[in-house]
């Protein structure tokens, strides 16, 4: 089940959320700082945050799909 799982993924457009992962934290941390070395430890900080989040939903949505 979860080799299918993880299989499916590689040619699933979830790929496309990590460019977005990115940008969207960089960004962010470039509006919060002026220098590169805080602008990429919150970068990393803001991008590990948003991969948890996105973790707990698909974990949230895995669950409910299994209960329904």
């Amino acid at each position: 089940m979860y080799s299918a799982l993880f299989a499916a993924g590689i040619d699933n457009h979830l790929w496309y959320a990590l460019p977005l992962i990115i940008v969207v934290s960089l960004v962010y941390a470039a509006t919060r700082h002026e220098q590169v070395v805080p602008i990429l430890t919150h970068a990393v900080r803001v991008g590990l945050w948003i991969i948890g989040f996105m973790a707990v939903i698909f974990v949230l949505m895995l669950l409910i799909s299994w209960w329904l």
